[in-house]
């Protein structure tokens, strides 16, 4: 089983730009997805983005435009690029996987945006 460990996260200003590491244990190529879920303090988590093992990305609308999912295959991570961050991208990022062999949570990564 794939283990995953973010990195990046920070106290930033609002308008400012992060960007978040997910690193797994072993090659990334035949993972079905990677998602970026985040959740923030009383709410759900909820997805923000994801990386198809094609390429192919998705975003919740409130990121789009600003967030940019992507991966680096040879470095077995992935990554989270955020601009123009705002307060109520405050939150705990968590990275997750799929594989044939089932899905794979990292521990999280504190991102919290001050006005």
């Amino acid at each position: 089983q794939v283990q995953l460990v973010e990195s990046g996260g920070d106290l930033v200003q609002a308008g400012g730009s992060l960007r978040l590491s997910c690193a797994a244990s072993k090659s990334i190529l035949s993972l079905f997805y990677m998602r970026w879920y985040r959740q923030a303090a009383g709410n759900q988590r909820e997805l923000v983005a994801r990386i198809e093992r094609n390429g192919a990305t998705y975003y919740v609308d409130s990121v789009k435009g600003r967030f940019t999912i992507s991966k680096d295959i040879a470095n077995n991570t992935m990554y989270l690029k955020m601009n123009n961050l705002k307060p109520e991208d405050t939150a705990v990022y968590y990275c997750m996987c799929s594989s044939a062999y089932g899905d794979a949570w990292g521990q999280g990564t504190q991102v919290t945006v001050a006005s």
